[in-house]
């Protein structure tokens, strides 16, 4: 006996992506629908060799479905959400809607299982957001040996981050750079993306910050240690898909970089391609597709007394969203409803 699964959202970039690692991952799934706004409404989205048709979000009974993967931002969400998790359906929100509430686990798998069980509270379990995600599945066992102090994150996070709708916007300025006669003004971005890079992700705060730059800081504090120090600098670079981060971090002892090395290659959800020599490392378009989350250039940092560099890639569609809801699927159905 599988599960009644519900993915919300179905026909946007990380929905089609859920959809499809879901199917990929041979999820035990007996029924699944597919949910759309009513102006996606009939839209066919494809699960595996199966084509699905989009229901209406706003008529759709969650009662007697197992689980609701959505990804329709906080706004719908704040509607939808409470709607079936009264229903006795659990919800697993891609949105930030939830992610900083006490009572709500935010859960990245590979670092902090055991606060599945907290979905009671609520019924409602939180996804990070996606520079987050990728960035814990590296730090966690890290911490675990040596105790992390400090962090320094800068990234370089692509247009995909954004939606099709910062897809739409690379691509068609791209094209107009090389067709003069053609004019594209950003809109979903602050400035042109195209041949640049952009120092702004979400809005600023009053300390100066952006809001993802706080989004790092606060949910790596709740997934894998308040103690932690966290500073970020989160960048929109012309990449299609693929997060990149340049990673700082000082420990309270002492890690040598061969044995961080060594922790990397046998920790869940990771693949460390550290070659000292030309092209021995990971882009984001190579892992464009791919499951993993890449670590390379692993090296001391002689400047304080404890440190380590690293250079963090991941497709941000994937482990940054549709792969660890479906990981937080797989943990529900394992550890508590025992269906599958």
């Amino acid at each position: 006996m599988g599960y009644r699964v519900v993915v919300a959202g179905a026909t946007g970039n990380v929905g089609r992506e859920m959809l499809n690692i879901l199917a990929e991952r041979q999820f035990p799934v007996d029924e699944i629908a597919a949910l759309a706004s009513r102006r996606s409404l009939g839209t066919e989205v494809s699960f595996g060799d199966k084509t699905l048709t989009t229901q209406d979000i706003d008529t759709f009974d969650f009662t007697g479905w197992d689980m609701a993967l959505f990804a329709i931002g906080s706004d719908a969400t704040k509607t939808y959400g409470p709607k079936a998790a009264a229903a006795g359906c659990v919800v697993i929100d891609n949105s930030s809607l939830y992610r900083y509430d006490p009572e709500i686990p935010l859960i990245v798998p590979e670092c902090n299982p055991e606060a599945i069980h907290d979905y009671k509270n609520k019924n409602i379990i939180a996804n990070p957001n996606c520079s987050t995600a990728q960035m814990v599945v590296a730090l966690k066992p890290l911490h675990d040996r040596a105790k992390i102090k400090r962090v320094v994150v800068s990234t370089y996070q692509s247009v995909s981050g954004a939606g099709k709708d910062g897809m739409d916007e690379l691509w068609d300025q791209t094209k107009a750079i090389y067709n003069p006669t053609t004019d594209v003004e950003p809109k979903k971005f602050q400035k042109q993306i195209a041949f640049n890079v952009i120092p702004q992700i979400d809005v600023f705060m009053e300390d100066g910050s952006t809001k993802e730059e706080w989004k790092m800081v606060v949910e790596t504090k709740k997934i894998v240690d308040p103690s932690i120090k966290v500073t970020a600098t989160c960048v929109r670079v012309p990449v299609f898909v693929g997060h990149s981060e340049a990673v700082n971090i000082e420990f309270e002892e002492f890690l040598d970089e061969d044995e961080a090395r060594d922790i990397l290659r046998e920790a869940p959800g990771i693949m460390v391609i550290d070659k000292r020599e030309d092209g021995g490392y990971v882009s984001p378009i190579e892992c464009a597709g791919d499951f993993a989350t890449f670590i390379s250039r692993i090296r001391q940092d002689s400047t304080v007394e404890n440190g380590l560099n690293l250079w963090c890639v991941s497709d941000n569609l994937r482990k940054g969203a549709a792969l660890n809801a479906v990981q937080i699927a797989e943990l529900l159905g394992r550890e508590v409803l025992k269906k599958g």
